[in-house]
């Protein structure tokens, strides 16, 4: 508590910022503030539990705490998912622009820390599961505006089926070795989604374009799939930020 304190306390500003600005957006009741401040605290105490002492500088450190910030925008929006039906172009386009903020520092917690020479295994977690968290949601947000079916829900979710399928097979559990490749995809994805919000884009652009999505991240799960079964009695190098598909664990 004492290294990520301060950081968590600098965050949360931002977060009620973005919170008060949907809500009245939005015209949400109080309980989406109240959603999005327990997800905060969810995310704080996640990050007081595995932020390791090790970590270099004062408090998180610069990277983490970018991510930190991307985590406050996200989580701002995350809420809106679980609000049933479709919601009103501005708060598609709203969604859309506070989300575009987040995944554009996603580009640069990653160099800071890379810059610094402070990466490490945590940060590199920190950034990985919070693409996941908001992918899943942007995906939960395009199934409920009824421009596609419950299959983009996919999106979002197939990491946390490898993640689980790990639980059952413990060769999914390796470490992969450096490759741009899933960085790239992520990205993708995360695009295609905001696209497919977009209230101006036309239905078979949603829906062709999501599809596509969805089979090339099947794809690339595929052959880090194969990658670890054939590898499974061997130790791989360990994965990057932005190229881990394990979940958040705390530094060895």
């Amino acid at each position: 508590m004492r290294r990520a304190g301060a950081d968590l306390a600098a965050g949360l500003p931002l977060l009620l910022a973005v919170a008060f600005a949907t809500r009245r957006l939005a015209g949400l009741p109080a309980a989406y503030l109240l959603q999005a401040a327990a997800l905060y605290a969810l995310l704080a105490a996640l990050v007081v539990r595995h932020a390791p002492d090790t970590l270099p500088g004062r408090g998180l450190g610069t990277a983490n705490r970018i991510t930190l910030g991307r985590g406050a925008l996200a989580l701002a929006i995350m809420p809106l998912a679980l609000l049933p039906g479709p919601l009103g172009a501005p708060v598609y386009w709203w969604i859309i622009g506070v989300s575009t903020a987040a995944m554009v520092l996603d580009g640069f917690d990653g160099w800071a820390a890379r810059r610094s020479g402070t990466a490490t295994p945590f940060g590199a977690r920190f950034d990985v599961e919070l693409d996941a968290a908001l992918l899943l949601a942007l995906s939960v947000l395009v199934w409920r505006s009824g421009r596609t079916g419950p299959w983009v829900l996919l999106i979002g979710g197939i990491r946390y089926l490898f993640v689980a399928a790990g639980q059952v097979s413990p060769a999914l559990r390796g470490a992969l070795p450096p490759r741009w490749r899933r960085k790239a995809i992520a990205v993708t994805q995360g695009v295609t989604l905001l696209v497919a919000l977009g209230p101006i884009v036309p239905q078979w652009l949603v829906t062709w374009g999501a599809a596509g999505a969805l089979a090339l991240l099947v794809w690339s799960f595929a052959v880090d799939v194969q990658w670890l079964l054939r590898h499974q009695d061997g130790a791989a190098p360990q994965t990057p930020a932005g190229h881990s598909r394990g979940p958040l664990r705390p530094t060895p």
